[in-house]
């Protein structure tokens, strides 16, 4: 079984995680827009494209500001060397965060 980020970190920011009442819920967990990538529950296995994770006990800001940092966490490493082949890129995983086109009025 292929594990998420908070199982694999250990960071509590799980909903009803030991942290989560001091830290918050980790968006990871609740985000369901990269649900299945990699194998993983809502972000878990794509945790670095969504703003407001955890790393080294900070809250981290947008992908752009805290990308470098991520491509040195060894859960993006290990996610991204089990994946292989099949792992996605981040600029492919990001197109899923954009909204829906709004479709103009009709008058």
């Amino acid at each position: 079984m292929r594990k998420n980020c908070w199982e694999h970190k250990g960071c509590g920011r799980e909903p009803g995680g030991k942290f989560a009442a001091t830290l918050g819920i980790c968006p990871a967990t609740t985000d369901a827009r990269m649900h299945g990538v990699h194998g993983g529950k809502n972000s878990g296995r794509a945790c670095w494209v969504i703003a407001g994770t955890l790393c080294g006990g900070k809250v981290q800001g947008t992908f752009g500001v805290k990308y470098k940092n991520c491509e040195q966490c060894d859960f993006y490493q290990t996610t991204r060397a089990s994946e292989g082949p099949n792992f996605k890129l981040s600029v492919f995983l990001l197109g899923r965060l954009r909204p829906a086109p709004i479709a103009p009025a009709r008058v």
